[in-house]
C-alpha cells in the first residue's frame, strides 16, 4: 500500500469498517501508519484514537473485537476501506453500528419489495393482488409458485430470454409471497444457504 499519511497535518487516514458478510458499514476510524500495521499484523482493527492519543484496538475492553477481512485503499490513497467480521456490536453504545443500524443484509430492491409484500398481507383490507393471494391462503400461493416455476422451465428450454427473464421474475415474486406466507424472509434463506457453506 501506498497511504499517504502526510496529506493531513495529523498523519492519520479515516478508515470505513464494513461488515465483510452484511455490507453494512459499521463505523468510521482513524488510523495513523502504526495503526495500520497493528491491525494487519494481529488481524484485529487498530485505531490511533485522537482523544486517548495512543493506538487502540476496537473490543480491548469490551471483546467486541472487529476481526480483519480485507484491507483496500482508495483511488487517491488517502482512505481505507476495510472488510471485517465483528464480534458483537461496533458502536460503544451497545449499537450494531454507530448509526443505530441493524447490522443484517440488505437485497437491495427485493428487501424493498419484501416489506411491500408485508404491509399488503397485513392490510387485508387492501385490493391488490399479494393481498388477495393471503385472503386465499396458503394452498393458492403455493399452487402459483408452483405454476411459475414450471412456467420459468419451459421458458428456459426455448431462446427467448425476454421470456424467460419475465417468467423468472414473476417465480421469484411469488416465493417471496409464499415466505411471507410461511413467516420467513430471504435472511432467512441467506442463513441456511451460509450454514451450508462451512
Amino acid at each position: 500500500m501506498n497511504l499517504d499519511f502526510n496529506k493531513n497535518t495529523d498523519g492519520l487516514v479515516p478508515a470505513i469498517i464494513q461488515d465483510a458478510t452484511t455490507q453494512k458499514v459499521l463505523m468510521l476510524g482513524y488510523m495513523n501508519a502504526e495503526a495500520l500495521s497493528t491491525t494487519q499484523t494481529t488481524e484485529k482493527v487498530t485505531f490511533f484514537s485522537r482523544t486517548k492519543n495512543r493506538l487502540w484496538t476496537k473490543g480491548e475492553e469490551s471483546g467486541n473485537f472487529l476481526e480483519l477481512v480485507s484491507i483496500k485503499e482508495d483511488c487517491d490513497q488517502d482512505t481505507l476501506l476495510i472488510q471485517v467480521n465483528p464480534q458483537g456490536p461496533t458502536c460503544h453504545k451497545g449499537t450494531d453500528t454507530c448509526w443505530e443500524e441493524s447490522n443484517t443484509s440488505s437485497f437491495g430492491f427485493l428487501s424493498t419489495l419484501g416489506k411491500t409484500i408485508k404491509e399488503r398481507k397485513e392490510n387485508n383490507e387492501d385490493d391488490s393482488y399479494v393481498a388477495s393471494l393471503f385472503r386465499l391462503g396458503i394452498n393458492k400461493i403455493a399452487q402459483k409458485v408452483g405454476e411459475e416455476a414450471v412456467e420459468t422451465i419451459i421458458e428456459a428450454k426455448d431462446a427467448d430470454e425476454e421470456l424467460f427473464l419475465s417468467e423468472s421474475a414473476d417465480l421469484l415474486f411469488h416465493y417471496l409471497i409464499l415466505l411471507e406466507a410461511k413467516g420467513f424472509s430471504l435472511l432467512d434463506i441467506e442463513q441456511r444457504l451460509a450454514s451450508r457453506s462451512k
